[in-house]
């Protein structure tokens, strides 16, 4: 939406990708502090790849009960619940899946035989993460990954503090992946450009977001190539195998629930995407498309009411 109103931004690195908060003039420069220390202890405390976190804590120990928080506990009663309605092809255990094809590693990359994918398999499984009060234990053969969600979830927070605040004109944009809009009467809502992941010249369509959120999934910026092909980094705990779509965006009203959706239907094609997005409707409010491996695209029901370009 074009408009006059005047903002401020600041720019950090957090979560391995650039963060934009934007809001209104209004506000002092000392809110950006508060705002982006929700995402620093957020990043402390439950990012895996920070040591010491509850998260490493609790790969690090797989095997044992790791006494953690409430808000560790409940994030991880709430992805469990958001696998179960993506039937399982959304696993925060996945992590043995992603080392095997190599995403750690600086050479020598290779397709991994079937019988080293199905003994990864046996190690995936979310249903195995035990959770007794605050107490939270892994299989010893088990390893928990944050990438798909712990953005997301800062996102929340902030926004749910930025609210808290009487900041109610404001974009958060979580490295392009992760993107939070909050409104008012004087700025009803925001325009968020989606661009083709295979040519970011051309932009697919503009969406108009209100109070919403938008995630999506590429394997853009993380691949690897094997004899000539890509390999994406988003694994089916299914089938594991890198997924070969090309994009999936959804709509949400919170970022993690958008985050953690659009990774999950990354493995789906496109009947699976439409007839899942059938169910995540009804139940979250969410829309989305699918681009797969060949480019052609799907929206489910109402995705389109919110193109204005």
């Amino acid at each position: 939406m074009a408009s006059s109103l005047l903002y401020k931004a600041q720019t950090r690195w957090l979560f391995h990708a650039h963060i934009k908060l934007k809001l209104s003039a209004f506000w002092d420069e000392s809110v950006f502090d508060e705002l982006f220390a929700v995402m620093e202890t957020i990043n402390e405390r439950y990012n895996s790849y920070s040591k010491g976190s509850f998260i490493d804590q609790i790969n690090r120990q797989a095997g044992s009960f790791v006494n953690t928080d409430a808000t560790t506990a409940t994030l991880l009663k709430r992805l469990n619940d958001l696998s179960d309605d993506l039937a399982g092809e959304y696993d925060i255990t996945v992590m043995p899946l992603i080392r095997l094809w190599g995403f750690y590693k600086t050479s020598a990359w290779r397709i991994p035989s079937d019988d080293e994918i199905r003994t990864a398999l046996l190690q995936v499984g979310y249903r195995r993460i035990q959770i007794e009060g605050t107490k939270v234990a892994i299989e010893k053969d088990q390893e928990i990954i944050t990438g798909s969600f712990v953005k997301a979830f800062a996102v929340d927070e902030v926004a749910k503090l930025m609210r808290a605040a009487g900041i109610t004109d404001a974009i958060i944009n979580a490295g392009g992946s992760s993107i939070c809009a909050l409104n008012n009467d004087s700025h009803p809502y925001w325009q968020v450009e989606v661009n083709d992941t295979e040519d970011e010249d051309h932009t697919l369509f503009l969406l108009q977001l209100a109070n919403q959120c938008y995630s999506t999934s590429s394997n853009e910026n993380t691949f690897l190539e094997i004899e000539g092909k890509r390999y994406g980094h988003i694994i089916s705990p299914k089938t594991g195998y890198p997924s070969e779509n090309r994009q999936v965006g959804i709509i949400s009203q919170d970022a993690l629930t958008g985050d953690v959706l659009s990774t999950g239907l990354f493995n789906c094609n496109k009947a699976t995407f439409l007839r899942r997005m059938e169910f995540l409707s009804n139940k979250y409010g969410v829309e989305g498309f699918l681009i797969d491996k060949s480019g052609d695209i799907v929206f489910s029901r109402n995705f389109k009411k919110y193109i204005i370009r």
